[in-house]
């Protein structure tokens, strides 16, 4: 569900890479929600100087496991958005640096994981088969948790966040990285070193003075997490209306027929 590997092999100290491991797409369950979560928290103390979030070629998270989630009663739904905003909380707020590796496709939750951290490096897929990101929530009847809009606003502008989040749009990666939701493209291959280059170069830099300036400009993007439990509240009873029940199932069915 979740592979850890320390590149121990670096001057400046270990680089812990999470990697996502639940096939066939990474979807986000609780359980691999609360793994990640675990890790991220105890990779400072156990040692770690910088995270590196990846997934499978191709596919770094398809967002959250709609089909599993609708199983859940309330009770279940609370907690996994508990889990998730912190989660967020954690990536936002963590004490060493963070590159998310999207080895390939990210919508939604993917999207929103990657949000959080310092850089992101994309595959930059191709004509024949793009890879894709964006936060098309609202496509599948769930509206925005208004931190995720404002995390992603302090990233790209108000304009383009509420172009992007209101409409649903998936950009290529070339795409996101015109309008500054990634940092960085990458061959497929390449994308995983890339974001451990990145962090031996945020490494390389004098520790105090490179902690204390990222604390600093991180500040803002900690700030979006002012009113967690009621928006968790909101998140869940929004999970329970009649049009996003209804619409998720309706996903579910179409993704049941092109199994088919």
């Amino acid at each position: 569900m979740l592979d850890v590997h320390d590149h121990t092999d670096q001057p400046q100290g270990t680089i812990r890479e999470l990697r996502l491991a639940r096939p066939p797409a990474n979807a986000l369950s609780p359980e691999l929600v609360s793994a990640l979560l675990a890790a991220v928290t105890a990779a400072s103390d156990e040692g770690a100087k910088a995270l590196v979030l990846s997934g499978a070629p191709g596919m770094f998270s398809a967002g959250l496991d709609v089909p599993h989630l609708l199983t859940l009663d309330h009770a279940a739904i609370h907690a996994m958005w508990s889990d998730f905003y912190r989660l967020m909380r954690a990536l936002a707020s963590s004490p060493i640096p963070v590159a998310a590796a999207l080895t390939g496709h990210s919508p939604a939750g993917g999207a929103v994981i990657a949000m959080w951290c310092d850089r992101r490096i994309m595959a930059e897929g191709s004509e024949e088969r793009p890879f894709r990101i964006g936060l098309n929530e609202v496509r599948v009847g769930l509206g925005l948790p208004p931190v995720i809009f404002r995390g992603l606003a302090w990233i790209i502008g108000q304009r383009q966040a509420s172009r992007l989040v209101t409409e649903g749009l998936m950009l290529s990666s070339a795409e996101a990285y015109a309008v500054g939701l990634v940092d960085e493209l990458a061959p497929v291959e390449e994308v995983i070193e890339r974001a451990v280059c990145w962090c031996q170069g945020m490494l390389q830099l004098p520790p105090k003075a490179m902690n204390f300036t990222r604390n600093l400009s991180r500040q803002a993007l900690f700030d979006q997490f002012n009113a967690d439990e009621k928006e968790i509240e909101a998140s869940t009873a929004m999970w329970f209306s009649d049009e996003t029940q209804a619409a998720m199932k309706a996903l579910v069915a179409s993704l049941a027929a092109r199994k088919g």
